[in-house]
């Protein structure tokens, strides 16, 4: 055990004995039983929430539909009984009353839920302040997608990036990415972040669907409650009590998976692989004082596979577009790794090495043309017989410098990758009522899995593993908490980088680069020499011998690189004795190298390894029953962030050691009802401060007015996002160029100031030196208006449009290191922008309500960026299409034991921008992400006998392949049948 859980369970068991001592004060008791039935079908119901409305004693309705309550209180009292998919009711309980018979009635009005996300409080969704979404029971259970992660994607506004089956990240309002740093993810009040990632790896370690209650989803900022990060988005997921929702339940789930592109580790065509997802839940409530739950889930499948192998390297007078190194000598193909570095023949040739002798200039192949003496022609030099300078014949025999760029050959994802997704996730929750109105929880979750993840490089997380545990205290008006996040990469390794490491094993480029050149240049002056000697000879005057020459090497070319390639390719020089033909995918040559490098640690290997960990306490006050004139909350949070990759992926201090962050925040919220409650205003103010970064002051304002049905909201909130920690200290060498921290020690490490130039500049042949300042956290203003309705009972309205300026944004800036002529360093680093971004978008959601049990929805979103001058050298990666709409249709009837559900998904076509794509291509802007439309499907029966639910249904079951970004793989259709049991299922 840590000292930190030591820690949270020491105070959280004194905590406790303080509460039960200074609150355990004995009422008398009442006792109410009853039954509780269908209004419709006068079947009972079970598991249906009873709770004494104000305090957290309750219980639910056994497998009769019966039930039994004791209340440390006299009446009266009131009841509320609550059911997923039944209108609530609330009785009072008057002297003399100890039976209660309660009809619910199915609930057939939309827009009756209850939020806590907008502002920390419940409040009816109509009424929140902001947008808000969310997905309850009913919603997971119908939803046609393979998981409710997935569902997730469905909501208004939503983009989610697929990096593999189990690794998708949510973002929303812009700005997209592969692991999105702007929008923060909890799970029962838990950051689900990874730390040493600083973002959340999908739901790979996270909730299991069995589990899951609710998720509540606020686009745009929400840090003024929430605090640093939450500047694009904040998802919320609740699991369930296990006082409300006990008994066994458990799923199985089975399917296939089809992209036509798929092959096995042989290149054979494999376009169909299974998927198999299983899970239980077992809660049990013992008397009203103590209940426990235990959640396990397992899947496991053949992950979809990123085989772009266009090439990104637009050299040698290539677009974008399919290619291979027969058709680019320097191709870079996007799923492809170890030919991101290339090397120009032409400089290399002409200006590399030591200075030459005679007339031979400043390399070895100008002194070779110089000096070399050809028998043939009486010992002459070719100068000397052509009368051409060694720079005039050179630039006859080598084509010129923006010709003869040259990588090596790289190997595919598909070759390097761990395909064998899978995901395990585990969860242990105590909870404990110490009286009517306070209750402890004790709660571990611990996630591992295999899965594919895209950043600078594409990562395999092979046995990445995420652990957490909480302690906390809750009432209706309080909460503290204290908890862990904790990372373990696992066997995880950069694939990209265990690509270039197997191509230096066998062969170090320092020794393959010059066998390349040289016998392209040695080959190339003997095709030269030769056919200007043989013109010579049949009869030619020089003009025409050198035209004969010149024309010989010009059809010679490929040729000449094909030798080249070939000699350098061989096993001659390998320190192991092998070539490329020894190491290729599936030899055991090949399999030895792999496994010997991704067992080094990054740089030296390609193993990846982050054991951060994150260390959380945060408390909320609720004065409700203090204050009478406003609602007014207050609360706090201490954060602690330990970096530990062992030095591979964090910079060290002086002393040796990485480093830790510490940051702080607080804030208060007061809200108020006017004009006869139809008027809510409501007002925060948060400040935050990290050690590294100056405070941050986060306000918030918002205003809704309800009349009847008609819901009008308007607000002002801010943002922030504290630089990352990799932001802050990240220090690691990938293929694409050193990754470094914005803060002032990497400055001075490598020597930046003053010597480096931008990559932009650098491209463009008008190098522009690069001026450092002052990094700072990224900050977001937003305005917000939106409406929301219920008409007629069947039509939701819900619209909003909101305008974002981001101040200090923080983007990706690369720059250059002159090292040599021909040799030079390239580093990435986060820098904020000196211009405001602005950017602008709007939504519409419709769902009617067609009869009594069918449904039609549809929701559409509009997002973009406004003019935020010259951006030219920076990379804004708002990654975000402009449109993009679902729309669904679906039945769902209690009475009956059928249903079924519809969702179509397009969006359109936009720029992507990353560190993952070629930088000419960043550049150029040429990362365009073609536009897509999915069509989801599932129907459903009801067996009532078994207490399950049998599911058939697909995913993109059109199987019209896509990739939703750069580099990420291409996926099909999905196609699973499932049987959910649930033990108190009605």
């Amino acid at each position: 055990m840590s000292n930190f859980t030591r820690k949270i369970y020491g105070a959280f068991a004194t905590l406790a004995l303080l509460v039960s001592l200074g609150l355990g004060t004995v009422f008398a008791q009442t006792t109410i039983s009853g039954t509780v039935t269908d209004a419709d079908t006068n079947e009972t119901l079970v598991g249906v929430n009873i709770l004494v409305k104000g305090k957290v004693i309750g219980t639910i309705t056994d497998l009769s539909g019966k039930f039994s309550l004791n209340v440390n209180q006299d009446p009266p009292f009131t009841l509320i009984f609550s059911m997923v998919g039944y209108t609530s009711q609330e009785i009072e309980v008057t002297g003399g009353m100890s039976t209660i018979n309660v009809k619910l009635s199915e609930s057939t009005v939309m827009g009756q839920e209850v939020v806590i996300s907008a502002s920390r409080v419940e409040e009816s969704v109509m009424k929140s302040p902001v947008s808000v979404e969310k997905m309850d029971i009913i919603a997971i259970r119908d939803t046609p997608s393979a998981s409710f992660y997935d569902a997730i994607n469905n909501l208004k506004g939503v983009d989610m990036m697929t990096q593999s089956l189990t690794f998708r990240s949510v973002n929303t309002r812009g700005f997209g990415s592969n692991g999105n740093v702007r929008m923060v993810q909890l799970i029962d009040g838990m950051d689900n972040q990874a730390p040493g990632l600083n973002f959340s790896v999908g739901n790979i370690v996270g909730i299991s669907e069995l589990d899951l209650e609710s998720v509540e989803l606020i686009p745009g900022a929400a840090s003024a409650l929430y605090g640093p990060n939450a500047l694009t988005g904040l998802l919320l997921m609740n699991s369930k009590s296990p006082f409300q929702y006990q008994g066994l339940s458990a799923y199985a789930k089975t399917g296939i998976m089809n992209e036509s592109s798929r092959v096995d580790r042989s290149g054979q065509a494999q376009p169909t692989t299974g998927m198999y997802d299983v899970g239980i839940r077992y809660a049990k409530a013992v008397g009203n004082k103590f209940a426990y739950k235990v959640n396990l889930s397992y899947l496991r499948a053949d992950d979809w596979q990123a085989n772009d192998f266009r090439d990104q390297s637009l050299l040698n007078g290539n677009g974008l577009g399919l290619g291979s190194h027969e058709t680019n000598i320097g191709y870079n193909g996007v799923n492809t790794y170890g030919d991101e570095t290339n090397v120009n023949l032409y400089n290399s040739l002409f200006a590399n090495g030591q200075p030459g002798t005679g007339q031979g200039g400043t390399s070895p192949f100008l002194g070779f043309i110089a000096t070399n003496r050809i028998p043939a022609a009486g010992n002459a030099t070719l100068p000397q017989i052509t009368g051409l300078s060694p720079q005039q014949l050179f630039n006859q025999m080598v084509p010129s410098a923006s010709m003869t760029n040259v990588s090596r050959i790289g190997y595919r994802e598909r070759d390097l990758a761990d395909y064998g997704t899978k995901s395990f996730k585990g969860n242990l929750a105590l909870h404990y009522r110490f009286n009517d109105r306070i209750e402890g929880i004790l709660q571990g979750n611990y996630g591992t899995g295999t899965s594919v993840y895209t950043g600078a490089d594409r990562y395999s997380l092979q046995n990445f593993a995420l652990y957490q545990i909480k302690a906390e205290l809750k009432a209706d008006n309080f909460f503290v908490r204290a908890y862990t996040t904790q990372e373990r990469s696992g066997d995880a390794y950069a694939i990209g980088t265990l690509a270039a490491l197997v191509n230096e094993a066998w062969k170090p480029s320092t020794t393959w680069y010059p066998q390349y050149f040289q016998t392209f240049g040695g080959g190339s002056y003997q095709v030269y020499a030769t056919a200007y000697l043989t013109a010579l000879q049949q009869g030619a005057n020089p003009q025409q011998a050198q035209a004969a020459a010149n024309a010989a090497v010009g059809s010679s070319v490929g040729a000449l690189h094909t030798a080249a390639r070939n000699t350098a390719d061989s096993s001659v020089g390998s320190p192991i004795g092998l070539g490329r033909a020894d190491v290729q995918p599936g030899t055991p040559a090949f399999n030895s190298i792999v496994e010997q490098v991704k067992q080094g640690p990054i740089p030296q290997g390609a193993k990846f390894v982050d054991k951060t960990n994150l260390y959380h306490y945060e408390g909320m006050y609720n004065f409700k029953n203090e204050i009478d004139f406003a609602e007014v909350i207050v609360g706090g949070n201490y954060r602690v962030y330990d970096l530990n990759s062992e030095g591979t992926l964090f910079a060290l201090s002086e002393s040796g050691e990485e480093f830790n962050i510490r940051e702080f925040g607080g804030y208060v919220q007061a809200a108020k009802s006017l004009i006869d409650d139809k008027l809510k205003l409501s007002g925060s103010i948060r400040y935050d401060k990290n050690e590294n970064f100056k405070g941050q002051w986060s306000p918030r304002l918002s205003g809704v007015y309800s009349a009847g049905n008609h819901n009008f909201r308007a607000s002002y909130q801010t943002g922030f996002r504290i630089p990352t920690t990799q932001d802050q200290y990240i220090d690691l060498l990938t293929p694409q160029a050193r990754l470094i921290g914005g803060l002032p020690l990497f400055r001075e490490k490598y020597g930046l100031v003053g010597t480096t130039f931008t990559l932009q500049s650098v491209l463009a042949g008008n190098p522009q030196p690069y001026t450092f300042k002052e990094f700072k956290p990224e900050r977001a203003k937003v305005y917000e208006f939106g409406y929301k309705s219920l008409i007629a009972q069947r039509l939701l309205l819900d619209a909003s449009i909101y305008s974002t300026t981001y101040i200090n944004f923080i983007a990706g800036q690369v720059i250059v290191k002159p090292t040599g002529p021909a040799s030079r360093e390239v580093y990435s680093l986060p820098t904020n922008l000196d211009q405001n971004i602005n950017a602008f978008g709007w939504a519409l959601g419709l769902d009617y309500k067609i009869a009594r049990s069918f449904n039609l929805g549809g929701n559409i979103s509009y997002n973009t960026l406004n003019d935020a001058g010259d951006l030219s050298n920076e990379q804004i990666a708002f990654n975000t299409p402009e449109y993009r709409y679902n729309v669904s249709f679906g039945y769902r009837d209690s009475r009956k034991p059928f249903g079924f559900n519809l969702v179509y998904r397009y969006q359109d076509s936009y720029l992507w921008q990353s560190s993952f794509v070629g930088p000419a291509v960043r550049v150029t802007e040429q990362s365009i992400m073609p536009a897509f439309g999915t069509l989801d499907a599932q129907v459903n029966y009801k067996l009532k006998n078994l207490k399950s639910i049998l599911k058939i249904g697909g995913t993109n079951i059109l199987n019209e392949s896509y990739q939703s970004n750069w580099g990420n793989p291409t996926v099909g259709a999905l196609y699973y049948i499932s049987i959910t049991f649930d033990e108190f299922l009605n």
